[in-house]
């Protein structure tokens, strides 16, 4: 009898501990519910669930698996365990999930960073695949973050990973950039690196920022241990039409590959409590020599807009009006012809069906031309009308006058020009109206709306885009 009644005892108590736990468990689902309703109010634009973040912290000693682990950086006298157990509690957020945040994100969950935020708008195209090391043709079509996020988790599960699909704006930076210790500017355009930087100073956030075009590098750190922000190096953004990202400029892959471990380096080193020595230099890697410089930067200034002694941005502002572009990486479209000075693609695959004679000129670079051409297009690049080479000039009146002699010399044959997406087509259009004292001055010459890659989406499906 004793047995059953101490049997007795352990079920009724156990029941009570099951009672509790159940209690526990609605009390944990209720406040995770709160939780989530808050930051979908947060973040309106966030299409993946984040929940709220809890600061991070490590434990007194490093467990058998995280030696094991972490075993060879842990040798360094420069990490050592305590820099390791400084990893486990700080999080990080990297602004674009791309060429140079997939090396970055890599490197610092196979670390052991603490929480990784991986933020882009952006999807999963193939053209990214040369340099986005993260992603495989198995992600098209999928979010960026997404797809970095899994990524991130298959190679280090410890790691907490949170990816964020949206758009970067004024309205959730702030908010977004209060979660983290440190920052990575990974993006590819002017007015989100401006955002990014006044959110770093509003915040006091450290900024380890990068960038990569063609066969060149850089990177420096922001806003920290007293150094300049972006701003006071770029007061003024430069003029939209000088900018050039990895769109129009291309860039070879490994070269974002550099600089993003680069970034890693330096996000460690500073999350480590090492600390970074780029806080006032510039490195600038170049790719066709294999060579890095080093360039001191000058001093914060007192009078910095955004991190000086009488700062008068002291919130954030509208960066795309700010900047003259939009905040993206896309190529920008150009609009600086009227309607009659440009024809559709439709309308030149008319003309070329009509057998209507006319000349039609490609003002890309040759490299361009090699990837693909229209048949009979003669290439004159922008750069040499720009500087009105002699020998190019004398080949377009030469094929022009050929031309009207065909047309038994009764009228000039209009020129039609074309280029990748309809910009510098549009300002060789420019170029050749003002043209004076040659056979130019008589001929129509239009650009061609959309240039080639309107003609591959809308008139031949099998024409390569690139």
């Amino acid at each position: 009898m004793e047995i059953v009644s101490a049997m007795a005892k352990e079920v009724d108590y156990l029941k009570a501990q099951l009672s509790e736990k159940e209690k526990e468990i609605a009390h944990l689902k209720n406040k995770l519910a709160a939780y989530e309703k808050k930051n979908n109010n947060l973040f309106p634009q966030l299409l993946d669930r984040v929940t709220e973040l809890t600061p991070l912290t490590a434990t007194a000693a490093l467990s058998n698996e995280d030696i094991m682990r972490y075993s060879r950086q842990l040798l360094l006298p420069e990490l050592g365990v305590q820099g390791q157990l400084n990893l486990f509690k700080t999080s990080v957020l990297i602004v674009g999930c791309g060429g140079l945040g997939c090396p970055l994100a890599q490197y610092l969950a196979a670390a052991g960073i603490g929480r990784l935020g991986l933020l882009d708008y952006d999807e999963v195209e193939l053209s990214n695949l040369h340099r986005q090391v993260l992603h495989g043709e198995e992600n098209q079509g999928q979010t960026k973050a997404l797809s970095a996020a899994n990524a991130v988790r298959r190679l280090n599960s410890t790691v907490e990973c949170i990816p964020y699909h949206l758009q970067l704006s004024p309205e959730n930076a702030l908010q977004l950039f209060q979660q983290y210790d440190i920052v990575a500017d990974c993006s590819d355009n002017v007015p989100t690196r401006y955002l990014v930087n006044d959110a770093c100073v509003l915040s006091g956030k450290p900024l380890v920022s990068a960038s990569a075009l063609r066969m060149e590098g850089q990177l420096t750190v922001y806003n920290y241990d007293g150094g300049p922000c972006y701003r006071c190096l770029y007061p003024v953004p430069a003029p939209p039409e000088t900018v050039t990202n990895c769109s129009e400029g291309g860039v070879l892959g490994v070269v974002p590959g550099i600089m993003g471990c680069l970034q890693a380096l330096e996000v460690l080193k500073i999350a480590s409590g090492y600390g970074s020595s780029c806080g006032q230099q510039l490195v600038m890697f170049d790719a066709q020599s294999v060579r890095f410089r080093s360039i001191r930067l000058r001093p914060k200034l007192s009078g910095c807009v955004v991190c000086g002694e009488e700062p008068s941005v002291t919130q954030l502002v509208d960066y795309e009006a700010f900047c003259g572009s939009a905040a993206t990486d896309k190529c920008r479209r150009l609009n600086i012809l009227s309607r009659d000075q440009r024809i559709t693609v439709q309308d030149y695959k008319s003309i070329v069906d009509n057998a209507e004679p006319h000349l039609l000129l490609d003002v890309r670079p040759l490299v361009e031309v090699d990837i693909c051409h229209l048949p009979s297009s003669l290439n004159i690049p922008l750069s040499s009308l720009e500087q009105r080479k002699g020998e190019h000039m004398q080949l377009l009146q030469q094929r022009v006058g050929q031309l009207k002699q065909q047309t038994a010399g009764v009228c000039w044959p209009p020129v039609y020009v074309i280029c990748k997406l309809g910009n510098d087509s549009q300002k060789a259009v420019q170029l050749l109206r003002k043209m004076s004292g040659s056979e130019v001055d008589n001929i129509s010459v239009k650009d061609i709306r959309g240039g080639l890659m309107a003609w591959a989406q809308l008139i031949d499906a099998k024409f390569p885009q690139y």
